[in-house]
């Protein structure tokens, strides 16, 4: 099976000998994670589990992560640096566009920042609407999905949730040990609505750039998060590989 080659990596010529047809996109940001992750954590998880996918593909190349995304809600927190929302969506917009001219008509992005979900969701169906044929799909919010697809009692405090809390932390164990330092997480859970959105700032949740449990951390859970992930990812393009990406059933 063909080794997942960096975009960055490549140059024309192996790019016409690989016959590419789908592009993995990483989406990330820079903000604070709190004093246990570094700034990049989100571009860099974003990064490394598109590498993990594109290994187990064919005809695929994975672009480098966008190392700043919208973050205007962690703008409090030191070196915070952001994208305005229309700039996001511009970024997200050209980079799809510019897949579409070469040719690449089947994206996936791999997500890994909350504040990009605007952003791509008006990006992609843009992208869709000037592009008919051009097929996109996202793993929009790993940290979510993650929770479904591992046993529940995989996490304690709120399912493993939060900025720098327990699955982030664990994962980042998995993919960049030497970059996390879990002595100096700590615990922050907020008393946030189940069920209303509220638009909120970082600064109204915490005080430590982070929210969570980091303390229960470890490089275990990450390894499971990281598995089941790709897995779920391998699994969806598989499933489009078959189906020519037309969901519709029997009538």
């Amino acid at each position: 099976m063909q080794k997942a080659i960096r975009y960055e990596e490549l140059n024309t010529d192996s790019l016409k000998a690989g016959a590419y047809r789908r592009a993995i996109v990483p989406l990330g940001s820079c903000e604070s994670h709190g004093g246990h992750l570094p700034f990049g954590t989100d571009a860099m998880i974003a990064r490394d589990l598109a590498l993990a996918v594109g290994e187990r593909l064919q005809r695929t190349f994975v672009l480098p992560p966008t190392w700043f995304g919208m973050s205007e809600h962690y703008r409090h927190l030191p070196m915070s640096i952001s994208l305005s929302t229309d700039t996001a969506t511009r970024l997200f917009s050209d980079i799809f566009r510019s897949l579409a001219h070469w040719g690449i008509e089947e994206v996936i992005v791999i997500n890994g920042h909350d504040g990009n979900l605007p952003c791509l969701e008006i990006a992609a169906r843009n992208s869709r609407q000037s592009n008919p044929k051009m097929r996109i799909a996202a793993l929009a919010t790993w940290w979510s999905t993650v929770t479904k697809l591992l046993p529940r009692e995989t996490f304690g405090s709120i399912r493993g949730m939060g900025h720098g809390g327990e699955g982030e932390t664990s994962l980042a164990l998995a993919l960049f040990p030497n970059l996390v330092d879990v002595r100096k997480g700590r615990r922050a859970i907020p008393h946030t609505d189940r069920h209303i959105i509220e638009y909120w700032t970082f600064e109204e949740l915490t005080d430590c750039g982070s929210t969570g449990d980091p303390t229960a951390a470890t490089v275990e859970k990450g390894r499971a998060m990281r598995d089941a992930l790709v897995k779920c990812v391998i699994d969806f393009v598989e499933k489009v590989d078959r189906n020519g990406w037309d969901h519709r059933g029997p009538a």
